[in-house]
């Protein structure tokens, strides 16, 4: 290629990236660890555990594999956090349909500028920042949930922080649902069984789902040994052929965007300052109370009391405290509301009296979730 032409391609990559943020990662820096900071035992089910956005599935069939998540200040030059997954367990038999990949989810709505199933498709550059324990090759993949498509490439793992460039090519086949619900996924695989492997692994080229082809037979099992262990942070998605630096957004920022899909109210132990949902005694026995929600939500929100008696409902008249023991029936709901009943330990309400919730510790808050 000539130096002209390829003036005119760098050109062409900065000029098709979309207004506003470059990276579609939300909370690539590892920031924002609402539920926990570190979660133990994890590989019998699937499911958000510590940082926001980043969920870890296990396949068709649960592993004997076993490994720790955590939010980790072990992060490279720039990064203050990373994630680390720490083997516990060793899985040396696997099962077939055995899987173990950290995924982000997206909506639809928020790709289009992929064009994807267009002829004017763009190509997406991943990359991030990874180490291991010792040497891996693991699968970086994108799968389209909408029409059943997926490309994927293996990457090299080493003791030493290393960033990971990947450009994916553009898919001219069948676009993504223009709404909020599950498009389209960011995974990172670390353990397959035969399921996902034995066939025709096809790297970086898009091809309908055959489960057989997601993985190359140079996958590395993360439960191989207990001796394994995997950080990454810096995790960038961006259109384009070419990685650019990563984008930091701030602590506030990122926090705001993972709100969209999960937080937890009630979580202050202040009885003064952790009035978050705020309502009246319709019962002696029960309070209605709202809450509202810091941004909009993707969807109406599931609510869920995260251990019984970790919330108080605080009488604003007499100052009594009365803890709480379920979450009653939600009353109305919209994206930027929740209005809820909740059970009291004791018959101890003053009808129509004002009330409202905080936290009495142990594993604070109610939470709630709209999460892909």
């Amino acid at each position: 290629m000539s130096k002209a032409a390829e003036l005119a391609k760098a050109g062409e990559t900065l000029t098709n990236q979309p207004s506003g943020r470059k990276n579609i990662v939300t909370n690539g820096a590892m920031q924002v660890a609402q539920r926990s900071a570190s979660v133990t035992g994890l590989g019998a089910a699937s499911g958000y555990h510590t940082l926001d956005r980043f969920s870890v599935d296990i396949g068709a069939t649960a592993s004997a594999g076993r490994f720790t998540m955590t939010q980790t200040a072990d992060g490279p030059s720039g990064f203050a956090n990373c994630l680390k997954l720490d083997c516990t367990t060793a899985d040396t038999s696997i099962a077939a349909g055995e899987a173990l990949f950290i995924q982000q989810r997206f909506e639809g709505q928020d790709l289009q500028q992929l064009k994807k199933g267009t002829s004017d498709a763009e190509s997406v550059t991943v990359s991030f920042y990874v180490k291991g324990d010792q040497a891996a090759t693991y699968t970086c993949e994108l799968f389209d949930h909408d029409n059943s498509r997926a490309i994927a490439q293996s990457f090299a793992v080493t003791t030493d922080w290393n960033r990971i460039e990947l450009t994916f090519a553009a898919d001219t086949t069948d676009p993504l649902n223009d709404d909020n619900a599950l498009s389209f996924e960011l995974a990172f695989w670390l353990h397959g069984g035969s399921t996902y492997t034995g066939g025709t692994f096809s790297s970086n080229a898009w091809k309908d789902n055959v489960q057989n082809t997601r993985l190359s037979d140079s996958q590395t099992s993360f439960f191989d040994s207990t001796d394994r262990e995997f950080f990454i942070t810096g995790v960038q998605m961006e259109i384009g052929s070419q990685a650019t630096n990563f984008e930091h957004r701030s602590f506030g920022e990122e926090l705001a965007l993972c709100q969209r899909y999960f937080f937890i109210g009630c979580s202050s132990t202040d009885a003064h300052t952790g009035g978050m949902a705020n309502g009246s005694f319709r019962t002696t026995s029960n309070a209605q109370v709202l809450q509202q929600h810091p941004v909009a939500m993707r969807t109406n929100p599931t609510t869920a009391l995260r251990a019984s008696g970790s919330v108080v409902i605080h009488d604003t008249n007499d100052g009594n405290n009365i803890n709480v023991t379920a979450i009653d029936a939600v009353v109305n709901q919209s994206v930027k509301s929740t209005l809820f009943g909740l059970t009291l330990a004791s018959a101890s309400g003053v009808v129509g009296e004002g009330c409202w919730t905080y936290s009495a510790g142990g594993t604070p808050g109610i939470t709630f979730d709209a999460e892909l």
